[in-house]
């Protein structure tokens, strides 16, 4: 019996290294899914960029880097992730153990009862003259598929590349909320800064409406120039509750990002106190590949799809499975354990090749196939989308800058046309309507200018984002 087992253990060890091969050919992920360089960006072979950069060291302010850090440790999404990577790494574990027999103990008591007139009931009165049979079992199974086509070697390539994959969409994730942190809390900072030229607005309207009532009482202006001067008051005073709702707001929407209950939000810098970051190093496309986690985690999803194709068709070829049951029987209690006369053993070893359910598992591979296309779609897809985002966020750094730099030229110049307006009004030398207009010109061109500065810090870190957000 040991020489038997033996022989059929090594036989299969055999077929297994003879036979062994891949079924089927993987794909690669494809070379020319990424251009030689960004659109607009000079011709460089530099790999530095600032995707590399690690997020603490990107953002320099404190409390942008306080509700980060809340976010990375607290956000629910975050959380989850987490716990996907958790039943990933799981789910690899569980598929190293592919290769390893099942092995079973058992402890079986059995009793039957034959009726009298059966064959076995007279066979079993005329041996030992009993009515009944006993039937007692312990031992151990054994169960062990041989990875003649690789299908258990894929399905541990698959579980790897999936437990990698989580990893990657968590990171992802977490690129995204900390862009959307320091975005938000830029928004917010964008929002005191308007709420703030609201007031000074009101302030500047209402000396503006003393004067033309001054003149009123002189008889120099109609009561007409009264009501558009309060009606331009009236104006800027309606932004003061709708700047702070969006503030609130604004707020809100980082308590969500922040794993926390809707609060305030504390805020130490001013808007026009945070330089823009000259950011010119930006790497080249190919880079996004081992950078950007979306992009990664496309690729090892073109992977996982390479080894559920070799699965499935492992699947149409035969099957080698060896079974081992070994262990003490007996038919009375008192002789169970009697060695080694209750010992007893049996080896069996087979091929089996799926014939009526072929249609069916052939079809599981075709379907598995198609999935790598898409998944080659997918791929290409996601290193479409990540180049487009970094051309953006250029376009809209470069393009920013020149923006806000004819914006603050025009709202100094009419800060000096409202200094001129009101010394003419004065003097009797200008018209009301031109010091309102003035003024009302003034008031949207600084709230633009406030707007414009949160647009490049947000073009910043876009492009930082679509870069990697830190990861390699």
């Amino acid at each position: 019996m040991k020489n038997y087992i033996t022989k059929i253990v090594m036989a299969a060890i055999l077929i297994t290294t003879i036979i062994s091969c891949k079924v089927s050919k993987d794909i690669e992920t494809p070379k020319d899914a990424l251009p030689e360089n960004f659109r607009n960006a000079s011709v460089s072979s530099d790999t530095t960029s600032i995707g590399d950069v690690e997020w603490k060291n990107f953002f320099t302010e404190q409390d942008i880097i306080k509700l980060i850090d809340s976010a990375v440790t607290r956000n629910n999404d975050l959380q989850i992730a987490q716990k996907n990577i958790e039943i990933a790494q799981y789910r690899f574990t569980q598929s190293k153990w592919g290769n390893v027999p099942q092995v079973n103990l058992f402890v079986n008591a059995s009793t039957s009862n034959p009726s009298d007139n059966s064959f076995t009931g007279l066979n079993l009165n005329q041996a030992i003259g009993a009515k009944h049979i006993d039937d007692y079992s312990a031992g151990a199974s054994l169960s062990w598929e041989a990875d003649i086509w690789g299908k258990i070697r894929n399905q541990k390539k698959g579980a790897f590349a999936s437990y990698l994959q989580s990893e990657e969409v968590k990171k992802a994730l977490q690129t995204t909320i900390v862009a959307n942190v320091s975005k938000g809390y830029y928004n917010l900072l964008m929002l005191d800064a308007q709420l703030e030229i609201a007031k000074k607005n009101v302030q500047l309207n209402d000396s503006t409406t003393n004067i033309i009532k001054l003149k009123y009482d002189a008889g120099q202006v109609t009561s007409l120039a009264i009501q558009q001067s309060e009606a331009q008051r009236l104006t800027a005073s309606q932004l003061i509750p709708l700047l702070e709702q969006n503030i609130a707001i604004q707020e809100n929407a980082l308590s969500v990002l922040t794993g926390s209950f809707p609060s305030a939000k504390e805020r130490n810098t001013l808007l026009t106190s945070i330089a823009i970051k000259n950011n010119t190093a930006i790497g080249i496309p190919s880079s996004l590949v081992s950078r950007r986690p979306d992009v990664k985690s496309a690729e090892l999803a073109l992977k996982a799809a390479n080894a559920n194709v070799g699965i499935t068709k492992a699947d149409l070829y035969p099957t080698l499975r060896i079974t081992a049951q070994g262990g003490l029987n007996s038919f009375e209690t008192s002789n169970w354990f009697n060695i080694p006369a209750s010992l007893f053993g049996t080896v069996a070893g087979g091929l089996t090749q799926p014939l009526l359910n072929n249609k069916r598992v052939r079809t599981q591979y075709n379907i598995a196939v198609a999935e790598r296309e898409k998944a080659v779609l997918s791929f290409r897809q996601q290193v479409l989308v990540a180049v487009s985002e970094v051309a953006d966020a250029m376009v809209k750094v470069e393009k920013l800058e020149k923006q806000q730099t004819f914006l603050q030229e025009r709202v100094k110049t009419l800060q000096t046309a409202i200094k001129n307006a009101n010394l003419l009004f004065k003097n009797g030398m200008a018209e009301y309507l031109e010091v309102i207009t003035a003024q009302s010109n003034l008031l949207q061109s600084e709230l633009e200018l406030a707007d414009i500065k949160r647009q490049q810090l947000s073009a910043n870190t876009d492009l930082y984002r679509a870069l990697g957000g830190g990861w390699k």
